[in-house]
């Protein structure tokens, strides 16, 4: 029986408990295994036997979510093509909210602006507010009551609808109404058939709160796709194609299999193949997180996207499109969001459990009152007034204002947090993985350190070395170049050759210098001594490069060339640990080299020599054996890893795609923002929480004088305004928050 997969576009999702909804249905269904992100509104589902896909959308639309089949791949499409601003109608329905709900609030809480009449604008300005303005939650709630569940949209809605019917009621048969009735400015408590009081302000004001909410909220959303637009951008746009002999530049879409195309230096590989002519170095540091460039030569294998950093190369294209090596990174990258677990909003899950009670509360104080002889009108105030004071509009507050102070302090820090699930996860992650290249390292070579024979001087060495290399842009002979410039003016250089593979010759101050393996100082019977042999063993038995020196038919000297340690990553690490993390060290580059740098910040266990899938089945496996893991990458060979994580964090100086794939993006290139980024993230989250059970407390601390009859529309506002006001104090205290970092020097 052969397994399929379908991935289905999903509508209509509200919270992530509509996630889990859709991912039950599917799964009831014999042979079928789907797995629902909320985030991206996407269902993987792999099935076997006689289930097809129609059927499964027909389950999803039975639920009712909308699904759709996705569409063909097209190449030519541009990658953001159907892509508008998500955040638009929800921006334009706040704003008219707005404008429409300050006017009600100002007039209802100020006695000198309720003139005669005052009741019927702010009816005609707060009627729009509640039925269109709140018109999302209200359709969350109707396909909530479908289900029987609710969330914090079905509290919304009932206690505006509350609101505002009560108001209605009050003003048409009750006596409200009339011409000159005021609400005078009074917090006492007295019992009254709510028939001379309208709650529109409440109605309003609590619908603008919680869409003010949800509009930072969307700001701070809806990125998984831009992590995949990166990656595609990444690819050659067009390329230098060899037909019947001839050249010519041709779109990359338009390129075949088959045919040869030429990568010049400093140009990316249009696509995979094989190179038929020439040799190179390829930088192909985005796919295997090698610092060190690979060389390359006739049938060997090179990598889309990958960029040829030496000579010119003829190459034969032997996949393209959806086949090639970066569109299956794109592939498990979107793989690993869509398989990646949301965090139910803590706000849905406290009202899971307190919308019954509420409205078990309501229906209780409706049945005491008409029970003990009151009237109708009385009983109903009172069931009506518990609806209307259980609506908290902090609890629309609570999430965005801890998560926009939490996010301004971390921008002023340099961390970048993307929205509120994420923080979900740093309260309960106990490992972090540690990419080695450009997140632990510089990621650049640098030179380590200038070993030479017996009276040779190591300036001397550096000097006539650093001259010849610099007329190389081979990655290492910059680091050479780089070094020397700092002890010496480098010299003019004649006659300078680059031996593809071997190394650079070529005559400065009169000396006939040779720098490369040692195989070209054989070449030119230039002897290692001993010592010099043995250092350079050492050397590249560490993972390090070393390249020999020698002028004047001997050999001088060895140059070590690394990529060098941060200072700063020892620190970090200790930082991590005093978290309660585990670090683990994952990385593409060779075992020797990776634990190297881990033994000098202090890293136990090292995972070496991992492609970019090896990296996700790792992450995956830590996960399996219930680990709660973050990522820290930098690469295009991180991505899918920083995806698939609990937590992704990717360095700022890093690339788009790793920084549009993460959760968390560190600005500066310093390793100890992330223990700074983890304990701000769990600040944040404790004051949501805190934010969360205040936004409550005001509102559950009034239910027994809604359910006694003694509320009065002063004190439904002033609880709508405390618990708002004490929740953006709460959040502010954020901005309190302290790095571990030192501050930058100012040297003037």
């Amino acid at each position: 029986m052969t397994a399929s997969r379908v991935e289905l576009q999903i509508g209509g999702m509200t919270c992530a408990s509509c996630a889990a909804r859709i991912e039950k249905k599917l799964n009831k269904i014999d042979g079928v295994t789907a797995t629902v992100n909320f985030a991206t509104e996407k269902a993987r589902v792999d099935y076997v036997g006689d289930v097809s896909a129609d059927q499964l959308v027909q389950s999803i639309e039975q639920a009712g979510y909308t699904a759709e089949l996705p569409t063909p791949d097209r190449t030519d499409a541009p990658a953001d093509s159907a892509v508008g601003d998500p955040t638009a109608s929800l921006r334009r329905r706040l704003l008219i909210s707005l404008a429409l709900t300050v006017p009600v609030i100002a007039m209802a809480m100020i006695p000198a602006l309720q003139f005669t009449n005052w009741q019927w604008l702010s009816l005609t300005l707060a009627a729009p507010v509640v039925v269109w303005g709140a018109w999302p939650f209200h359709q969350a709630t109707w396909a909530n009551l479908r289900h029987g569940t609710s969330t914090m949209d079905t509290l919304i809605s009932i206690g505006t609808i509350a609101a505002f019917g009560w108001s209605i009621y009050a003003l048409f048969w009750g006596t409200a109404g009339i011409p000159g009735m005021t609400h005078p400015f009074e917090l006492t408590i007295s019992r009254t058939d709510g028939t001379s009081s309208i709650y529109l302000e409440v109605a309003a004001g609590v619908t603008t709160f919680i869409l003010a909410g949800r509009y930072f909220e969307a700001r701070a959303k809806r990125r998984a796709g831009a992590a995949l637009r990166a990656l595609l951008e990444l690819g050659a746009k067009d390329v230098a194609v060899r037909r019947n002999g001839v050249e010519q530049r041709i779109p990359i879409d338009q390129l075949s299999v088959g045919d040869e195309f030429i990568a010049r230096p400093g140009e990316k590989i249009a696509t995979d193949g094989v190179v038929v002519e020439g040799s190179s170095a390829i930088d192909a540091s985005m796919l295997t997180g090698e610092s060190v460039p690979v060389e390359v030569g006739p049938d060997d294998q090179v990598v889309g996207a990958t960029v040829n950093v030496g000579g010119r190369l003829v190459v034969r294209a032997s996949r393209i499109g959806s086949d090639t090596q970066l569109a299956q990174m794109a592939k498990l990258v979107e793989e690993a969001q869509t398989g990646k677990a949301q965090a139910q909003r803590l706000a849905d899950k406290i009202s899971a459990i307190f919308v019954p009670i509420v409205i078990a509360l309501s229906v209780a104080a409706f049945g005491f009152w008409v029970g003990t002889g009151g009237s109708v009108a009385a009983a109903l105030t009172a069931a009506v007034a518990v609806l209307i004071i259980a609506c908290p509009c902090a609890l629309g507050l609570a999430t965005p204002t801890a998560l926009m102070v939490g996010t301004g302090r971390g921008a002023q820090l340099g961390i970048l947090i993307k929205g509120p699930e994420v923080l979900e996860s740093t309260r309960r992650i106990d490992t972090i993985v540690l990419d080695k290249t450009g997140t632990v390292t510089t990621g650049t070579m640098t030179l380590l350190d200038v070993l030479t024979a017996d009276g040779e001087q190591p300036d001397e060495v550096l000097r006539l070395a650093g001259a010849l290399e610099d007329a190389s842009e081979h990655p290492i002979a910059k680091a050479i170049a780089n070094g020397a410039r700092k002890v010496a003016e480098l010299p003019p250089v004649e006659g300078f050759t680059n031996l593809e593979g071997l190394g650079v010759q070529g005559v400065v101050d009169g000396h006939a210098v040779v720098v490369g393996r040692q195989r070209l100082l054989a070449d030119w019977s230039h002897r290692l001594p001993d010592g010099l042999a043995q250092s350079m063993g050492r050397a590249e038995a560490e993972g390090k490069t070393a390249v020999a020196v020698g002028w004047d038919g001997e050999a001088r000297g060895v140059l070590v060339v690394a990529d060098a340690v941060k200072p700063t990553s020892a620190e970090a690490v200790r930082q991590l640990r005093t978290l309660g993390l585990t670090p683990i060290m994952l990385t593409g580059d060779n075992e020797a080299a990776a634990r190297t740098i881990a033994r000098q910040v202090g890293i136990d266990e090292v995972i070496a020599e991992v492609l970019p899938q090896d990296k996700v089945e790792t992450v995956k496996r830590l996960q399996a054996d219930s680990k709660v893991v973050a990522m820290v990458g930098d690469g295009v060979n991180d991505a899918a890893a920083l995806a698939q994580a609990d937590l992704g964090l990717a360095m700022g100086t890093g690339t788009d795609v790793a920084i549009e794939a993460s959760d968390l993006t560190l600005v500066r290139g310093d390793l100890r923002a992330v223990p700074d980024a983890i304990r701000l993230s769990r600040k944040t989250l404790a004051t949501i929480k805190g934010n969360l059970f205040w936004a409550f407390a005001y509102n559950i601390a009034a239910l027994p004088l809604a359910a006694a009859g003694l509320l009065n529309p002063m004190l439904a506002g002033a609880a709508m305004a405390f618990s708002s006001v004490f929740v953006v104090t709460n959040s502010l205290r954020l901005r309190r928050f302290k790095s571990l970092m030192p501050r930058p020097r100012n040297n003037r």
